[in-house]
């Protein structure tokens, strides 16, 4: 089991409280530039409480929002199992309103982690000693994971209000997205000089400068749809950034799966920023801290084939609309699926279920329905509807809880006596920066370096697949690669509405209605700060 201190101290959590998006908790600690920080070991402990909040609703709130509601996933109700208020079933439909649980949750979550940012860096701006040479690096390291967090609520919600200074109570109203998106890239450039570019353990989970580089790139990626104008030069400038840096690189065909593993960690070359997780952390309050995967991921079936010691869920799944893109049979990013019969780890014998034949379909008509029945786990790709439409409901027996292809990428941890586990999760990778460089040349940017959009889409398809190189890349091509490449990694929506395919029709949703693209602002957020007004068509 790794430990997040060793990357990332939390030694002074208690000084930071976490309360609301405009911090209204008054602070009183015996903190002071006398005692502390007086160097950046010390200036690490202290910047502990703002990445613990990053790390805290990540794998569970905000997955959700950005997975459940594309054709990549879906969590229907199994007899009346995980119905929980509709919450699965509205992100499918994309009917949600403004009082959605994970649309809340995620808000406050958000709101938190730029709030304890704001209180950390208030709280040592004045503490760190103004000759301490590294102040101004430990303050541009914490403005990036504010950054981050507005990035993210930018990405979600749009239309959002600018907090920076810890005591600041008055109501702000939300600024319009392409303002967000501006002060964002301002933030980023100003903090761009004083990052650091140690890439080690010593920089592991926390900003660097190519994480300020990769965030921009994203970010200008994505600009058309952020502020209506495209800045795909910027993008491939920022891609240009890293890349030649020489710190990173893609990791081949035979790690591709490990990067994911419950042992990764720095040692990972792709690893641009990347959010460590430890299952006996304890959470930052107002913030869960869990990374669940493999209880939500993995069938019940499976606890013997990957010796967990807890039974997991079951419950989410993926669409025959998004599996259609693992289509190439020598791709080693098909082995991230449980499909088809399953076997135990030795791959040779079966996964067996006993029940009863109404246990195994609960629609059986026969007298001897309460005879033992016992099967092979077959996982089907097809999700069924087939107790009730109306509450999203597959049904109650094993042909329900066997439906849909089941992702394994972050390998459930055996090693963990809860449901949480210790596989960290990246939020920005080696491999993003080289298909958004290849992405940004086919949507009209000028190739540079010599890297073609071909060359560079390639290049990652020779660590991945044993398959020949192909003659020519389309963005078609782009998006089924992002979909391979970044299954289960929060990006899926992000891809979609930049593709033009976020309105189109898969499962069971039909929705077109473009002003899905954000989330409304939640009630409890209107509540607490009336200045603000609601998203169109909410």
């Amino acid at each position: 089991m790794k430990k997040i201190t060793t990357y990332i101290g939390l030694v002074l959590t208690a000084y930071f409280m976490s309360s609301c998006h405009d911090v209204v908790v008054p602070i009183t600690t015996e903190l002071t530039p006398d005692i502390f920080p007086q160097n950046t070991s010390q200036f690490i402990q202290a910047s502990g409480p703002p990445y613990a909040a990053l790390r805290g609703n990540y794998a569970i709130d905000y997955w959700f929002m950005q997975s459940e509601t594309t054709d990549e996933s879906i969590m229907p109700a199994r007899g009346g199992n995980w119905f929980d208020n509709q919450n699965y079933r509205h992100l499918h439909y994309h009917s949600w309103t403004k009082d959605h649980g994970w649309t809340n949750s995620t808000w406050s979550w958000l709101s938190n982690v730029i709030g304890t940012t704001n209180q950390a860096l208030s709280i040592l701006d004045k503490t760190i000693p103004a000759t301490v040479t590294t102040k101004a690096s430990n303050l541009a390291e914490l403005k990036m994971v504010r950054a981050i967090a507005y990035f993210m609520m930018m990405d979600l919600y749009g239309n959002v209000p600018i907090y920076t200074d810890y005591g600041d109570f008055t109501p702000k109203p939300n600024t319009p997205r392409a303002q967000v998106f501006a002060f964002i890239e301002t933030e980023i450039k100003a903090a761009l000089p004083n990052l650091s570019t140690d890439v080690s353990v010593a920089t592991y989970g926390r900003a660097t400068k190519y994480t300020a580089y990769a965030l921009l790139a994203k970010m200008y990626l994505n600009a058309e749809v952020y502020t209506g104008t495209a800045r795909l030069k910027d993008c491939i400038d920022a891609c240009d950034n890293v890349i030649a840096s020489g710190k990173y690189a893609l990791e081949t065909r035979a790690n591709y799966l490990q990067m994911f593993y419950p042992n990764n960690g720095p040692q990972m070359k792709e690893f641009i920023f990347a959010i460590p997780y430890d299952a006996a952390a304890s959470a930052l309050p107002g913030t869960n801290s869990n990374m669940y995967h493999a209880r939500y991921d993995v069938p019940r079936s499976a606890t013997k084939k990957f010796n967990l010691p807890f039974t997991p869920s079951a419950p989410r799944s993926t669409l025959p609309e998004f599996y259609v893109n693992f289509n190439d049979a020598n791709d080693i990013r098909n082995k991230q699926w449980l499909t088809g019969l399953q076997f135990l780890a030795d791959g040779v014998t079966p996964v067996t279920v006993t029940t009863t034949k109404k246990g195994f379909d609960q629609f059986y008509t026969g007298s001897d329905g309460s005879a033992a029945y016992t099967y092979q786990v077959n996982l089907t790709p097809k999700i069924e509807l087939r107790q009730d439409l109306v509450t999203f409901d597959a049904g109650n027996d094993e042909i329900a809880w066997n439906m849909g292809y089941r992702n394994v990428k972050f390998l459930p941890d055996a090693t963990s006596t809860t449901r949480n586990q210790n596989n960290d999760v990246p939020f920005l990778r080696y491999s993003d920066i080289i298909l958004m460089k290849a992405e940004a040349i086919i949507r009209g940017g000028t190739a540079t370096n010599g890297e073609t959009a071909l060359s560079l889409y390639n290049q990652l398809r020779a660590t991945r697949t044993t398959s020949s190189a192909v003659s020519s890349v389309t963005l078609s091509d782009i998006y089924a690669e992002r979909c391979r490449e970044f299954a289960w990694e929060s990006w899926h929506r992000n891809d979609m509405i930049r593709f033009g395919k976020y309105e189109d029709t898969w499962g069971f949703k039909t929705n077109a209605d473009v002003t899905r693209r954000i989330f409304p602002i939640p009630t409890g957020a209107m509540v607490l700060n009336p200045a603000l007004t609601q998203n169109p068509g909410y």
